[in-house]
C-alpha cells in the first residue's frame, strides 16, 4: 500500500540520541538516590515522555521528584546535545526519497519541542522539517503508548489514520501507533525486533525503508 502520510519519531530514529539521553538519565537518577543504570533507563524511558520518569519514581519509591527535575535534567542532555548529536545514518537519504516521491512527512515526538529543534538544528534536519510537520507530546497531554500524539498528527496533517505509516525505534511508539490503527516499522538499530511486538516490519539500517514504505 502507498501510504499518504509517514510519521517520523525523532530520538534514535531521527537522531542518534537515546545513548546520550539515557546515559545522562541514568546518572541524575542515580545522583538523586534513584540507582538507575544505563540498561535500566533504556528499558524503561525510551521513546517515553518526561512524566512518565515521574510517574515510574513515585509508583516504585512513593518519592517524587525534585521540583526542577526536568529543567536540570533537560539543561544536561541539551548542553550534550550541542556537544555530540548526529543524525542517525542515511536519514537523509530516506527523506530525500520521500520527497521525491511527494508523499507527505512529520515528526511526532516524546520530547518536547525545545528538544526536538534543539537536535534538529544541530544535525541540519531543520532543513527538512519546518514547524508546520513538528509534534510533540507536549501538544497532548498525554505522551506514548497512548495513541493521541499520532493521532493528533495525523489531524494536522489531514490524513486519516488507517493511510498513515510510523517508523518507531521504541516498544511504547510501537504500541502507540497499534493503537492509532496506523501501520508501523519497527528500527532495530538499539532495540531487538522481539521487543518491537506488533509492528508490521522490521529493518536495522535506514537503507532498507524505502522498499518497505513503498
Amino acid at each position: 500500500m502507498r501510504y499518504d502520510l509517514v510519521i517520523f519519531d525523532n530520538d534514535g530514529v531521527l537522531v542518534d540520541s537515546e545513548p546520550i539521553s539515557n546515559t545522562i538519565l541514568a546518572g541524575y537518577l542515580t545522583e538523586l538516590g534513584h540507582p538507575t543504570s544505563y540498561e535500566d533507563s533504556m528499558r524503561d524511558y525510551m521513546g517515553s515522555a518526561v512524566h512518565r520518569v515521574h510517574d515510574l519514581v513515585l509508583e516504585r519509591t512513593g518519592q517524587v521528584l525534585p521540583a526542577d527535575f526536568e529543567e536540570a535534567l533537560h539543561a544536561r542532555v541539551f548542553a550534550a546535545f550541542e556537544r555530540e548529536l548526529m543524525a542517525v545514518e542515511g536519514v537523509t537519504d530516506v527523506l530525500g526519497k520521500i520527497v521525491s516521491d511527494s508523499v507527505p512527512y512529520c515528526v511526532a515526538s516524546s520530547g518536547s519541542h525545545e528538544r526536538i529543534r534543539i537536535g534538529h538544528r544541530k544535525t541540519g534536519l531543520d532543513l527538512w522539517f519546518p514547524d508546520s510537520v513538528v509534534f510533540s507530546a507536549q501538544d497532548v497531554g498525554r505522551g506514548k503508548p497512548e495513541p493521541d500524539l499520532f493521532l493528533h498528527a495525523a489531524e494536522r496533517m489531514a490524513v486519516a489514520p488507517e493511510r498513515c505509516v510510523v517508523v518507531e525505534d521504541s516498544p511504547l511508539g510501537v504500541a502507540a501507533a497499534r493503537a492509532a490503527g496506523m501501520d508501523v516499522y519497527g528500527f532495530t538499530a538499539m532495540t531487538a525486533a522481539e521487543k518491537l511486538s506488533g509492528a508490521k516490519g522490521f529493518f536495522g539500517s535506514m537503507a532498507e525503508l524505502p522498499a518497505l514504505l513503498a
